[in-house]
């Protein structure tokens, strides 16, 4: 590109090439800023400032990637959660705003000042493993992830964030785990084989094993729910995120394998999200 393209310049031709993307303008400066290593406000305070041919290029490719629908956190490599800014790969799940209510329920359900011993299984990015570490010094927090790639992402985030507060385990959801939990978390793959949403938006750049589950979404949380009885003291909880309408299923697998005080909690959007009961 010219020696002379300004940030003004870069930002005016970015926001026409993502024009029909719901947030594209707000997305070509967060893009710059990652590629200028500087915040919002600068691009603002330094609009005439040029930018080098390498970073002009490096740009350009970026909004290209995003223009075919690339998701902006795999380019950026950052995507915050709870407050935390992890970083992600297309090896891991993006994580979303709903499912910090899986959070918020596991801090709802044991007390603050117990050393409590808690998993979150199939941890992805660390995500959900990270938040409750954080909310919870003294919980003796553990996480399991079967993709090694998926693990190396949660173990940087951790080593980054809070090292040595949570404690990996490769393997599948609970087999890893040794001893029994006061509480077992998970937002585990729950989409329909087949599901036309998984061509579509950030879904179709995602591993596909971290979205679906099955003909009906659920073998993953019927996969969990039977297993996780042998491994909750007694009175210990098992919660885990599910799709707004997989509510009543949810709470029947729960059901018919004798979990007590079986409960769905909603998302801000007064969606069913989160079920739990107890061993």
């Amino acid at each position: 590109m010219s020696d002379d393209v300004t940030v003004r310049g870069l930002l005016t031709e970015s926001r026409g090439r993502l024009a029909d993307l719901p947030q594209g303008s707000l997305e070509a400066e967060v893009l710059l800023s990652h590629v200028l290593g500087v915040d919002r406000a600068w691009l603002y305070a330094n609009s005439e400032q040029v930018v080098s041919g390498d970073k002009q290029d490096y740009y350009v490719e970026l909004i290209g990637r995003r223009g075919v629908g690339e998701p902006i956190a795999y380019l950026t490599g950052i995507r915050e959660f709870w407050s935390l800014p992890l970083e992600v790969t297309p090896d891991v799940l993006i994580p979303r705003p709903e499912t910090e209510l899986l959070v918020e329920t596991a801090l709802d359900l044991l007390p603050i000042k117990k050393p409590c011993r808690v998993a979150d299984l199939g941890t992805g990015s660390g995500a959900v493993a990270l938040a409750i570490a954080s909310e919870r010094p003294l919980w003796e927090m553990h996480a399991t992830e079967l993709s090694p790639a998926a693990l190396e992402i949660a173990q940087k985030n951790a080593a980054s964030l809070l090292p040595g507060r949570v404690q990996f385990h490769e393997g599948s959801w609970l087999e890893p785990l040794q001893g029994r939990f006061d509480l077992l978390v998970s937002n585990p793959p729950y989409v329909v084989e087949g599901d036309q949403h998984l061509e579509s938006g950030d879904c179709r750049f995602e591993p596909r094993l971290a979205l679906t589950s099955g003909s009906d979404g659920l073998h993953a949380i019927r996969r969990i729910s039977c297993g996780a009885i042998k491994y909750l003291k007694s009175g210990g909880c098992l919660a885990f995120e599910h799709g707004f309408d997989q509510g009543a299923e949810a709470r029947a697998v729960l059901d018919g394998l004798g979990y007590a005080n079986v409960e769905t909690r909603r998302d801000l959007e007064n969606r069913e999200r989160v079920t739990l009961g107890y061993g």
